[in-house]
């Protein structure tokens, strides 16, 4: 079965791009609350039985604050897979209305940098390390030199694999099946973008692991005048446990990342395994062409 993850990246910084991030978490930009925030909804997660957390060096002090609850929680850590993402910095160090949040870099140095923070943060290894955001344009599928350093990570027992984003994700999938050092790999699917759904049904034949991010699509389903909404509302359900139980329904997928900010919001998501099957098949009819959707992803407003 699929199984329900939750993704750190509104719980490590305090703005990011989900419609209502600002209203949904009080005192974000105090790092030590935040950390409390990010604690209670990992105790939350863990009670309500996921065990797939996910995290990335660009989600601020995502990794640390993973780290201080694994330190609180040492026993926990064997039933629990990790991943984390390295290959943007964080640069907007907690600051409002910050113009530049994180800055892209996929090269032997950054990595080089950024792995040793990762093994210090999270107090260990990672169970999946991932080359966030790989699109087209990125040297990481060809760069003979990186892939090396990242054969030598994954000789230690850590999967190497990457993110993905942009309109072209399927193409970047497919390419990076043929590297031969990648084994895992997290891209945004849900209706209204599931055009990497064929190239991650590959990767999962393959036996890749398929984590499912942005299933929500950033808020955009579950806003009143969504077609998901009117079905959720018709069957007496929450909206974003439908939109999690689209994702979820998917024969390709091993992990649906959940994005709650708060208790409240895990609580509704953690719904979505609950959710009739009947109503992950409706014809929604809701898939923007790719360079659409990920036109209006960029309109987005970090809040």
């Amino acid at each position: 079965m699929t199984q329900l993850g939750l993704g750190l990246a509104a719980l490590g910084r305090p703005e990011y791009l989900t419609l209502g991030h600002s209203d949904a978490v009080n005192g974000r930009f105090d790092p030590s609350a935040l950390e409390q925030l990010c604690h209670a909804v990992l105790d939350a997660a863990w009670d309500r039985g996921v065990r797939h957390f996910d995290a990335a060096r660009s989600y601020g002090l995502a990794e640390r604050f993973l780290g201080s609850w694994l330190s609180r929680h040492p026993d926990r850590r064997e039933e629990l897979v990790i991943g984390s993402k390295w290959g943007y910095a964080y640069v907007a160090d907690f600051q409002r209305g910050a113009e530049v949040h994180e800055v892209k870099e996929h090269s032997v140095a950054r990595l080089a940098e950024q792995w040793p923070q990762t093994l210090h943060d999270l107090g260990g290894a990672p169970d999946h390390y991932l080359i966030h955001s790989v699109t087209p344009d990125s040297p990481a599928l060809s760069d003979t030199a990186l892939l090396d350093d990242l054969r030598a990570i994954a000789e230690g027992g850590t999967r190497i694999g990457i993110s993905t984003s942009g309109p072209h994700q399927a193409d970047v999938v497919r390419a990076a099946l043929d590297v031969g050092v990648f084994s895992s790999v997290q891209s945004t699917w849900n209706p209204l973008e599931p055009s990497a759904g064929p190239a991650l049904a590959l990767a999962h034949e393959a036996g890749w692991f398929v984590v499912v991010k942005e299933a929500m699509a950033n808020g955009r389903l579950v806003a009143e005048d969504s077609a998901l909404a009117g079905v959720a509302d018709s069957a007496g359900v929450g909206r974003d446990a439908v939109a999690l139980a689209i994702a979820l329904a998917q024969p390709w997928a091993d992990v649906v990342l959940s994005g709650a900010a708060t208790v409240a919001q895990l609580e509704q998501n953690v719904a979505a395994l609950t959710i009739d099957p009947r109503l992950t098949e409706a014809d929604l009819n809701l898939a923007e062409s790719p360079e659409i959707y990920w036109d209006n992803r960029s309109r987005l407003t970090w809040t």
